[in-house]
């Protein structure tokens, strides 16, 4: 029995030696792989079968068809989108918040402003204050006395400037022309008081410092306050030439190499300045440093 067993073995074997293709079918099946070649042209023909003229397995007409739907799908979901788009800014209106229950406190902010709120520089070095006065030179150029002649008018000092009318109508802007910062306008003084030592400083609200190492500063205009003429403010879509009322600080007297912490607060009616977590709400705090 063992030697018939291995007569039919050397038998298979000389089968398999006579047949050499018949072995490579057997053994690509029992691999169950296919070669590059069988790839590709599973691929061409996925892709172009010229007997039944399909591409992508699909007929033109099948193609047509399911263009088609998603073309009208996806068209109607951008009507359906424009629509509610239409029917929500029909409610809105660009003068008016929809929500006037909550007003932000108003902030502050300086000018110059260049890296952070450290005005750093040293007299002696014009290197490091003439970028101060670029800035000073530029924002000040929308409030030259001849701009503010030609594009807003004179209003009475000390009360509201209220406009009526439509509230889609142009509003009229009070003039706030740079000649009221006196010695802060860049006029006499194209340095600002840099280039001695005695810089100016904008604010977009309201004042103070700290007195022992500010020992002289002058405000401008007036007691450094914002008059009542430039409020309300409407809006930059009504109010299109309103420019924001100043007050300068001169600082006259700064003590010299040592850094000066300067807070300026809003001081009114309903004004919050004085929430540690925020130290820009009502107020801000910069950083003066002034070398010889």
């Amino acid at each position: 029995m063992v030697a018939s067993g291995s007569h039919a073995r050397e038998n298979k074997h000389e089968e398999k030696v006579q047949d050499p293709d018949r072995g490579e079918d057997e053994i690509k099946a029992e691999m169950g792989s296919k070669t590059w070649a069988d790839l590709a042209g599973e691929m061409k023909m996925f892709l172009w079968n010229p007997e039944e003229r399909t591409c992508l397995g699909r007929t033109a007409k099948s193609w047509g068809l399911i263009l088609l739907f998603y073309f009208i799908f996806y068209t109607c979901l951008a009507g359906m989108f424009a629509f509610c788009m239409y029917v929500m800014l029909l409610t809105l209106s660009p003068y008016t918040p929809t929500y006037r229950d909550r007003v932000s406190p108003p902030g502050v902010m300086i000018r110059p402003y260049l890296n952070g709120f450290t005005i750093a520089f040293n007299v002696s070095q014009p290197s490091t204050w003439q970028p101060y006065v670029d800035s000073m030179h530029h924002f000040l150029a929308a409030y030259d006395d001849k701009v503010q002649e030609e594009k807003n008018i004179e209003c009475v000092s000390g009360q509201y400037f209220i406009q009526g009318g439509n509230e889609s109508e142009e509003k009229k802007a009070c003039q706030f022309k740079r000649s009221l910062l006196q010695n802060c306008s860049g006029i006499e003084d194209p340095s600002f008081g840099y280039s001695t030592g005695q810089p100016c400083i904008l604010l977009k609200m309201n004042r103070k410092g700290n007195e022992s190492d500010l020992r002289s500063v002058d405000f401008y205009p007036g007691n450094g306050t914002f008059d009542l003429m430039y409020y309300p403010y409407y809006g930059k879509m009504t109010h299109v030439n309103y420019t924001s009322p100043l007050v300068a600080m001169h600082f006259t007297d700064v003590k010299k190499n040592y850094l000066v912490h300067i807070q300026c607060s809003l001081n009114g009616k309903g004004i919050i300045n004085n929430i540690n977590s925020d130290r820009f709400l009502g107020r801000i705090i910069f950083t003066l440093s002034i070398g010889k």
